[in-house]
């Protein structure tokens, strides 16, 4: 009988540059490439997607809404790779930490870290981080479900292509993105780090 044709993969970009908080270099580091032709990823004058992101907090865990938290106001919005892995932790929030009074001063209200976590490692990882203290919102969406309906997801091969979400940084003003920057290898961070941003405000 004819051999049987080998069943071929999705096309997906690789990012080489990823690795973990030891800085070693984790594989198969994979955008998601489902999103193509099947839903379009958030764009300047899109509408943040109405989605629910959860804290945890001293009295346990609370729902965010983010079609009510955005509302009336300027907020910030950063979303990464992974709690406790390298550039998360040494670059990407640090940014957002020391440039926080520069936020405040252009008008923004609050300034919210999203990745797909659980609610208790996204407070512990506050802690550690100091991003707590900072009075940065860690919110955890577990599921992918926002940075899906945002199309900023991918499939990540360190978590054997579950979804996690890219690299970057968005202003919205009454829930209307006004800018968005992503990073071209989600295991950089420049322009989607605070200064990135504050320079494209």
């Amino acid at each position: 009988p004819p051999l049987a044709r080998p069943l071929r993969s999705p096309p997906v970009a690789s990012f080489p540059h990823w690795s973990n908080i030891h800085g070693q270099p984790i594989s198969g580091f994979q955008r998601n490439a489902k999103r193509e032709g099947s839903r379009m990823t958030i764009t300047v004058g899109d509408k943040v997607p109405a989605g629910v992101l959860m804290v945890a907090g001293g009295d346990g865990i609370s729902d965010i809404s983010m079609a009510e938290r955005l509302a009336g106001k300027s907020v910030v919005i950063f979303g990464l790779p992974g709690a406790y892995t390298s550039t998360c932790s040494t670059a990407h929030v640090p940014s957002f930490i020391r440039t926080m009074d520069k936020f405040k001063a252009k008008g923004v209200a609050e300034i919210i870290c999203v990745s797909v976590n659980d609610a208790f490692v996204m407070k512990a990882w506050g802690d550690a981080t100091g991003a707590n203290t900072a009075c940065i919102v860690m919110a955890s969406d577990p599921d992918a479900s926002f940075t899906q309906a945002l199309g900023l997801d991918f499939a990540a091969g360190f978590v054997r292509g579950a979804p996690r979400s890219l690299r970057y940084a968005l202003l919205a003003v009454d829930g209307v993105v006004k800018v968005l920057n992503v990073e071209d290898n989600p295991g950089a961070c420049s322009v989607s780090a605070g200064e990135g941003l504050l320079d494209a405000m």
